[in-house]
């Protein structure tokens, strides 16, 4: 007999934040990820970002029919990690040998909604039994359709975009003003440009050379890979912005005693679309930037009538609006050679005065004594620690 639903059953569901949901989920849970037509391209960030990293899950496959076959991390970063881009769902589960815990819908784009076919692929993986994970603006426990099929299914939709209840978020409060260690903000001049990808090497490279540095995330893909301070910045009312940015950084703080924290940047803060990254800079006051520069993209990626704005006019625009200094250059090297991404690390250094390098195809201790350069207390405090 089928089981009734009634009203108050979607309810119970849709209204936990989605903060305390993703960190009620078991680590290394296995996972496939949803990324049809879109790996490796902008609006696959969130897939691209767990094929590099992930703390929560363990990511066995990436749907992708455009790409089936390819090893995820060669098609990426051209090195192998053993996770497979397949066809379908059907594929990724006769691939794992057994229905994977969760289904994660990796694309993300600009509108943040759901096509027809994407609502077919995850309404399946329902049916399969798999826990989905969602990290658009529309929210699928507030779809009657997901939320009857996941009810009769036995399993839960984590819409990681929904925030808490407004009476528990922050207006800013100055206290960020107590919050004694330094402040990194990794910001760009476009979304989809990898600064949340070069913040997560820069806080992994801090920590190996014994430095304790912590990640605030500043978007969902951060949270979905496990992120243990963030909010989805941009599903929040606007009057409450910065006063969460400044909420998670005092948290960070408090609860990790860190030498350094590293702050996700959003969009930029030049983007017609995106106010996020002026909240970052309220929210976080960072003490330094580094600035995340794609040099052959010729027109903002969601948003093709836009022009491109130049890595200088963004550092002065940045300097102008906060009380801050860009302290290195980092960048995307799409659609450029090894030889021009050289010659534009050169040209920037030069131009600018500043260090440059791109995270993922140089050696990361140029990441790190980007930051040692400008906080040499860092380096100090560690050697006379013996750390």
């Amino acid at each position: 007999m089928p089981q009734s639903i009634s009203p108050s059953d979607f309810v119970v569901q849709r209204l936990e934040p989605a903060h305390d949901a993703l960190a009620s989920l078991p680590l290394g849970a296995s996972a496939v990820v949803y990324c049809e037509g879109q790996f490796g391209e902008q609006d696959g960030k969130t897939a691209n970002g767990l094929v590099r990293h992930s703390e929560k899950y363990e990511i066995l496959s990436v749907i992708d029919s455009l790409r089936a076959g390819a090893d995820a991390g060669a098609f990426l970063d051209g090195t192998p990690n053993g996770i497979p881009v397949v066809a379908g769902l059907a594929e990724a589960v006769a691939d794992a040998g057994r229905v994977p815990d969760y289904l994660i819908c990796g694309v993300a784009p600009a509108d943040g909604l759901l096509s027809s076919a994407q609502r077919v692929v995850l309404l399946d993986g329902i049916a399969r039994g798999m826990h989905i994970i969602n990290g658009l603006h529309e929210f699928l426990n507030d779809d009657v359709e997901f939320a009857a099929a996941s009810l009769l299914a036995g399993v839960t939709i984590t819409d990681v975009r929904r925030p808490a209840e407004k009476k528990d978020l922050h207006l800013f409060s100055g206290r960020i003003f107590d919050v004694t260690c330094p402040r990194i903000a990794v910001l760009g001049t476009d979304g989809a440009i990898g600064k949340r990808t070069t913040a997560t090497l820069l806080v992994q490279a801090l920590t190996e050379r014994g430095i304790k540095a912590v990640l605030v995330g500043t978007g969902q893909t951060t949270l979905i890979q496990g992120g243990k301070y963030g909010v989805a910045l941009d599903a929040l009312v606007p009057q409450f912005c910065s006063g969460e940015v400044e909420h998670q950084v005092v948290a960070a703080f408090e609860g990790e005693n860190p030498d350094i924290i590293v702050v996700e940047g959003q969009g930029a803060l030049s983007h017609p679309a995106y106010l996020t990254s002026a909240h970052i800079l309220r929210g976080s006051r960072p003490a330094g930037v580094i600035v995340q520069h794609a040099p052959k993209r010729r027109v903002l990626g969601d948003f093709p009538m836009v022009a491109m704005p130049t890595v200088g006019s963004e550092i002065a625009l940045i300097e102008a609006f906060a009380d801050t200094t860009v302290i290195g250059i980092t960048i995307n090297h799409e659609q450029m050679s090894d030889d021009e991404v050289g010659a534009t690390i050169d040209e920037y250094e030069l131009e600018f005065g500043l260090p440059a390098t791109d995270p993922l195809t140089r050696p990361l201790d140029r990441l790190v004594d980007m930051v040692l350069l400008s906080f040499p207390a860092l380096e100090a405090s560690l050697a006379s620690s013996g750390r």
